[in-house]
């Protein structure tokens, strides 16, 4: 004979607390002490409550996480790209999305409590600190753009791409290639750097330290790109092509290269990373890694919702796009 549900009444007569009290736990709404909402939900599980039929009479709340220093996304379209999948995907599953931009020194979860979020999608880089006031939330969470520990996420091929990058520079003849980073906290800066030192090997030519230049931390990225490609130009033996990690960075090295009197690609040729749309219109135009955003931001919606059925690392192809800046069209 099937056993009877545990309901809402059961879980509050267990833990000592009424009802309401029970119910905004579940749900992750204010009022409520951490120590509360934890034993609540601690009780909810032993009990074997399921915590989904609570929130089977609403639409699921999904809210979409990006770092401050992402969100001005006038300056930085990659993680406005992905929000408009986010978006698509919430429209076709019934989810409602929200947008909370947020950094190391905001209170993260009481932010995110006056959102009443039933799943959490975090967008590029995050301090561990932060994910881990996140995941203490014990709600789904998934990632896009970044990876740490065991969470589920979804990012681009960027080691393949920082080798697809570094060998085309090489096919069209340059030798003497720079990498431009970011912060090596971002797992996409890491990957790609990896790409090309990978590219740099196979093809039997030694990395110099000299030609990877990190752009200066704390200055907007496009100020601390350009600064980097300075550093570059001043050296006894300047690159004749740069590989930058993204394509804020690989503009900001173009105009570098400008302001130095030097002409892009006869003297410097530019690749850069993640194809946003001023890339097909500078002038020149920028040859780059063409990255689908919007499926980024609708396979982290399938992580939350499916994610027990996917893998947890989940890449996606990333494909050159050769422009101007190389010596296309």
């Amino acid at each position: 004979m099937p056993s009877t549900p545990v309901t809402i009444r059961d879980v509050a007569d267990a833990a000592g607390v009424s009802i309401s009290t029970v119910s905004r736990a579940l749900k992750n709404q204010r009022g409520l002490s951490d120590a509360t909402r934890r034993h609540v939900r601690q009780v909810a599980r032993k009990i074997g409550y399921d915590a989904a039929r609570l929130r089977s009479a609403k639409a699921a709340r999904l809210v979409f996480m990006v770092h401050r220093q992402h969100s001005h996304f006038a300056s930085n379209p990659f993680f406005s790209d992905v929000l408009q999948g986010v978006e698509a995907a919430c429209r076709e599953a019934g989810l409602v999305p929200t947008l909370l931009s947020c950094g190391p020194t905001d209170p993260i979860r009481e932010q995110l409590r006056l959102h009443e979020p039933d799943m959490i999608l975090a967008a590029g880089f995050f301090e561990t600190e932060v994910l881990d006031l996140v995941t203490a939330l014990e709600l789904p969470v998934a990632l896009v753009d970044f990876s740490l520990r065991d969470l589920p996420a979804v990012n681009p091929d960027n080691e393949t791409g920082g080798f697809l990058a570094t060998r085309h520079l090489m096919d069209i003849g340059r030798r003497r290639i720079a990498y431009i980073a970011g912060p090596l906290a971002h797992t996409s800066i890491r990957e790609r750097a990896h790409g090309y030192r990978r590219a740099l090997f196979e093809a039997g030519m030694l990395a110099d330290p000299e030609l990877e230049a990190m752009a200066t931390p704390g200055l907007p990225h496009d100020v601390g790109a350009a600064q980097a490609m300075q550093q570059l130009l001043r050296l006894r033996e300047p690159p004749d092509a740069v590989f930058a990690c993204n394509d804020a960075a690989a503009l900001a090295a173009i105009g570098a290269c400008h302001a130095a009197g030097l002409q892009v690609p006869r003297d410097v040729a530019v690749v850069g990373f993640d194809d946003i749309q001023m890339a097909a219109a500078t002038r020149p135009s920028l040859t780059t890694l063409r990255v689908d955003r919007q499926a980024l931001g609708r396979m982290g919606v399938e992580l939350l919702l499916h994610g027990a059925s996917m893998p947890r690392l989940n890449t996606l192809p990333v494909e050159l796009v050769v422009r101007q800046s190389t010596g296309g069209r």
